[in-house]
């Protein structure tokens, strides 16, 4: 789903009518639901444009609360969900289609860097997996792999739930605030939400870049070759 549909989605969630409302909040639930189990769904997207056209709703107070609620309910139960299949096919001797699933979207690095929080003993790293783009999923298969309770990963996914919904909640509300017409808001917080994925990456690589100088000047100190480079 494009983040187009999926301001067509939320729109029709919180829209003013009633009739569309009996279909569009489900909706909304459904759709974050189904973006928990297979991550092609813009969820964050979908629930800061569905926060940003509730706050131009008449009464706003209840579409706002209902936005919230139906997206952490479904975040939450997505994630219920996903582990409790997972946890099957680490069980399994022969594995499980949903396992192999989420082994295929981490890269190994980023597996073996969760798995190493995990065991240090962090487990500050499971409530801001749903705040990282794309860091749910290899904290999720680092804890299948350390076979911990589903009951001890659901005490510390529900708090990182509600932080992930009040977050794109409040990037929807932020970007409604801005303009006076649903749509301009919903795509001003589809801009920020947009920009909230692509802050980490762009973090990581400013980091990376000043430690390879350093690596490169220590290598020239030391008197090593630096390391050839293949075409």
């Amino acid at each position: 789903m494009t983040p187009i549909a999926a301001t067509a989605a939320a729109t029709e969630a919180v829209s003013t009518n009633p009739a569309p409302q009996v279909v569009g909040y489900p909706s909304l639930f459904l759709l974050v639901l189904l973006g928990a189990l297979v991550p092609i769904v813009p969820t964050g997207a979908l629930v800061s444009s569905a926060a940003a056209v509730a706050l131009h709703h008449p009464r706003p107070a209840l579409p706002t609360l209902l936005v919230f609620l139906l997206a952490t309910a479904a975040a939450f139960l997505g994630d219920a969900l996903l582990y409790w299949l997972g946890r099957r096919g680490v069980r399994s001797r022969g594995g499980s289609r949903w396992l192999d699933r989420m082994h295929q979207q981490v890269a190994p690095e980023r597996l073996a860097r969760a798995r190493a929080r995990l065991a240090a003993g962090s487990i500050t790293v499971l409530l801001v997996s749903r705040l990282v783009p794309a860091g749910r999923i290899p904290v999720m298969l680092a804890c299948l792999l350390a076979r911990m309770p589903m009951r001890a990963y659901l005490r510390a996914d529900l708090p990182a739930a509600l932080a992930w919904a009040a977050t794109y909640q409040l990037l929807g509300m932020l970007g409604g605030a801005l303009f006076p017409h649903p749509w301009q808001g919903v795509l001003a917080a589809l801009a920020l939400t947009l920009l909230m994925a692509a802050a980490p990456p762009v973090w990581r690589r400013l980091r990376r870049h000043p430690r390879e100088r350093r690596d490169r000047r220590d290598r020239r100190r030391a008197g090593d070759p630096a390391p050839a480079k293949f075409n």
